[in-house]
């Protein structure tokens, strides 16, 4: 018999499993019977030249057949793979299930090795720190104690929760110690929290700094600043208590350091001109400049502020310039606050009309001790004084004046002369006799930078 879907020589479909298929065979091998047996012994079926009657009728069906055959063909192979795909889904979901238990098994049947405080411990692979600790009663440790300002305990557990760390890294407890992971060999350590002081006021009281005037001479110079130093008193916000804490930082002295500069080797003399400038100081300038001579100019600020150009003019031709004051006032009748406006406003009518910042002063009178020192500290550094007073404000004459240098001179000194507040003549008659006679004795003329610098203990 022909196989399935194949078909028979007459044209029609032979279907092992259709009815059609066994009612045209039993017709072919009715025929058969009569003519060949012997092909029907082999199985197959006899050969006709021409079709017959029941051969069309077989053609005749034959779509119909095919069609029915695909169908059933088609139903049988859907219902092949459907038992597929249910087999691979089962064993997919049997598969993601062994994972499943395999991880979480992997994670909670498996240890690691830690050391807590020096002593090493077994944990679940997947144990966290906040686990770690709840587990074992945070290992004894204690939260820190919330304290009065005097010390008392407030609240037991009032301060900072235990301390933890991982390998060196500080972890809070509470969520943080709850989200972080332990690790194979990490190294923790467990110890109480820290106690805290209670909320409090705090009332400052200063200590006022220590003026320590070192030494004798001309030139004061400012070599430390004074700070004031601090006391207080705490008052708790809970407890009320009041609690004097004392010294919290100690004063530090201002130091001012006194002396007369003796440069070695050399033989110098600075000239000093003070309550410039004035009408006179014009005429002081051209014999300085005919001479060769530098001096210092210890200005009145408010005369500055009204000859700017002549301050100007000192200053383009090399001389120093530097505070006399604001108006000439007496600094020993002045409070801190005025000290400072008087020095203040002085300073800056200087800077305005030479374009100098200088922070040097001769105090009027010379009136200027550690009390100034400790108001005026943080404006200037530098009060000059003189060793040689040409009393030229009593206007004694010009050989007097004079006089009053040349035989008092000496390497180092610092001579005192006006330009301004009074009638000045007989200083601009005495001038340039003094400086000739000056450089006959040797002497060259610096200014008081200049005579500070030579100064070898500074």
């Amino acid at each position: 018999m022909s196989s399935k879907g194949e078909r028979n020589e007459s044209g029609g479909r032979l279907d092992a499993d259709s009815d059609i298929e066994t009612a045209v065979t039993s017709d072919d091998n009715s025929a058969a019977v009569g003519g060949n047996s012997k092909e029907m012994t082999d199985g197959r079926p006899l050969r006709r030249d021409k079709p017959s009657a029941d051969s069309k009728a077989e053609l005749e069906i034959d779509p119909v057949v095919e069609e029915l055959s695909i169908q059933s063909s088609n139903a049988r192979r859907l219902a092949r793979w459907s038992r597929v795909a249910l087999v691979g889904a089962a064993v997919l979901v049997v598969v993601a299930l062994l994972v499943v238990v395999g991880a979480w098994g992997y994670g909670h049947l498996r240890h690691i090795v830690v050391s807590v405080n020096g002593t090493e411990r077994q944990v679940s692979a997947n144990a966290t720190l906040g686990k770690l600790l709840a587990d074992n009663g945070d290992f004894k440790a204690k939260k820190g104690k919330l304290l009065s300002v005097s010390g008392k305990v407030l609240k037991p557990a009032g301060g900072e929760p235990i301390s933890c760390t991982i390998d060196g890294r500080k972890v809070l407890a509470g969520d943080d110690a709850n989200a972080t992971k332990l690790s194979e060999g990490a190294k923790i350590t467990v110890r109480d929290g820290k106690d805290l002081i209670e909320d409090y006021d705090v009332q400052s009281t200063p200590i006022p700094f220590n003026v320590v005037m070192n030494g004798h001479g001309v030139i004061q110079k400012l070599k430390q600043h004074g700070i004031d130093g601090v006391s207080e008193v705490w008052k708790g916000k809970i407890s009320g208590e009041q609690v004097n804490k004392g010294v919290i930082k100690n004063p530090q002295d201002l130091v001012v350091d006194t002396f007369s500069p003796k440069p070695e080797g050399r033989n110098v003399i600075a000239l000093t001109f003070d309550d410039g400038p004035s009408e006179y100081s014009a005429q002081i300038l051209d014999i300085l400049k005919e001479k060769g001579v530098k001096a210092t100019f210890f200005d009145v600020g408010q005369h500055s502020a009204a000859e700017p150009q002549m301050e100007q003019r000192m200053v383009a031709e090399g001389h120093q310039v530097a505070s006399h004051s604001n108006t000439h006032v007496d600094m020993f009748k002045l409070n801190p606050q005025q000290l400072q406006a008087e020095l203040s406003q002085s300073l800056d009518n200087i800077e305005k009309a030479s374009g100098v910042t200088t922070k040097m002063l001769r105090a009027p009178y010379g009136n200027f001790g550690a009390e100034q020192w400790r108001y005026a500290g943080d404006l200037i550094d530098c009060n000059v004084m003189w060793s040689i007073d040409t009393m030229d404000w009593k206007l004694p004459g010009a050989q007097a004046i004079s006089d009053a240098v040349l035989l008092k001179a000496y390497n180092g000194a610092v001579v005192l002369m006006h330009d301004g507040g009074g009638d000045r003549t007989q200083d601009v008659e005495a001038l340039p006799g003094i400086i000739d006679g000056l450089k006959a004795q040797g002497f060259e003329f610096v200014t008081i930078d200049e005579l500070m610098a030579m100064d070898g203990n500074q």
